[in-house]
């Protein structure tokens, strides 16, 4: 009867530990991926004007490890399904953006990897709201992309967005541990 019961326990403190025990790589993760896209999605000659949707104070809400673990996923996820677009602009590289998306991907399953199989958030309300946050950041991004047409200078917010998600990993990551 204890068995099944100790692999339960030993798989949940497997799960738990996945996140806080970082690989080598995790500690340059963000700072990796920034130069990928800086190399994927060159700064413009011409500069457009951009409306700024601040991103969401998300960082101050976060205590927990699994917590940082969750919204990390969530922003990867969202950065990843942006970024998947096939109507990128021309002189994006495509070498690039292959290693950036790979990446990402490799990063979000391991999150998911980390997270408990239910993968439900902390029952408390402010996660909850960070998630919406989350989610309603990027819904702006879409439609800012979607009203100017997936222009070259929509792309050029979306890669100045994507730098300050990336700014922000680092930081996630580090509350992992």
């Amino acid at each position: 009867h204890g068995a099944p019961k100790l692999l339960l326990l030993l798989t949940a403190l497997n799960t738990t530990l996945a996140c806080q025990h970082l690989r080598p790589r995790d500690n340059t993760f963000a700072w990796d991926n920034l130069k990928i896209l800086k190399i994927m999605a060159p700064t413009p000659s011409l500069p457009c004007q951009h409306y700024q949707q601040p991103f969401p104070d998300i960082l101050r809400h976060i205590d927990q490890p699994q917590q940082a673990a969750t919204v990390a996923r969530q922003i990867l996820y969202n950065l990843f399904a942006i970024l998947s677009k096939q109507n990128i602009p021309q002189h994006w590289d495509v070498k690039a953006r292959h290693d950036l998306l790979n990446n990402l991907h490799h990063y979000i399953q391991h999150l998911e990897h980390c997270m408990p199989a239910n993968k439900m958030l902390i029952k408390r309300r402010g996660p909850r709201n960070l998630m919406l946050s989350i989610n309603k950041y990027f819904k702006h991004i879409w439609d800012f992309l979607q009203t100017h047409s997936y222009s070259a200078c929509a792309w050029d917010y979306v890669r100045i967005e994507a730098r300050t998600c990336l700014q922000r990993m680092d930081t996630l990551i580090r509350r992992m541990k």
